[in-house]
């Protein structure tokens, strides 16, 4: 069976995106359905590259004890949304670049990412808010809602 492909995105892929792929994995893995999944982050911006995740990330995540070891900030690419099933943005920013970059969203792919929660707005950057924790939060409420929507739509591929 083809796996549920998601990616997470964000303006440099060091900070909310690679929270939000980190926290879905830990979860779906904890539910027993990691093989069901590939799961992924990417940046809209080219100027995080190669960068490794921030360290507010990474600080809140290893409280969780979840780690992004080896991760590292990478572009996304017009092809990839042939390659994914689910690409998630985590502001309106970010969906204006990926239509921009991928042309015309005709399979509906692109969401952003707290539509998933049931609200409109936009996940803030800690990057500029400092906030880590409630970024977490944002994330954390997202990825439920989006794991709650894969098992309500897309069940018959778990």
């Amino acid at each position: 069976m083809r796996k549920i492909k998601i990616l997470f995105v964000c303006h440099g892929n060091i900070c909310r995106s690679p929270m939000a792929e980190f926290v879905f994995k830990d979860m779906v893995k904890k539910k027993g359905l990691a093989g069901s999944f590939f799961i992924a982050s990417a940046a809209t911006s080219t100027e995080e590259l190669g960068n490794p995740v921030h360290v507010g990330t990474r600080a809140v995540l290893g409280k969780l004890g979840i780690s992004t070891e080896g991760k590292y900030a990478v572009q996304v690419k017009r092809e990839d949304y042939r390659n994914y099933d689910y690409i998630i943005g985590m502001d309106s920013a970010n969906i204006r670049n990926m239509n921009r970059i991928f042309g015309d969203d005709k399979d509906n792919k692109i969401w952003k990412m707290l539509e998933f929660a049931g609200m409109s707005r936009d996940v803030d950057d800690p990057w500029y808010t400092g906030k880590f924790e409630k970024t977490y939060e944002d994330i954390l409420a997202g990825c439920k809602g989006l794991l709650e929507y894969i098992m309500n739509h897309d069940k018959d591929r778990l």
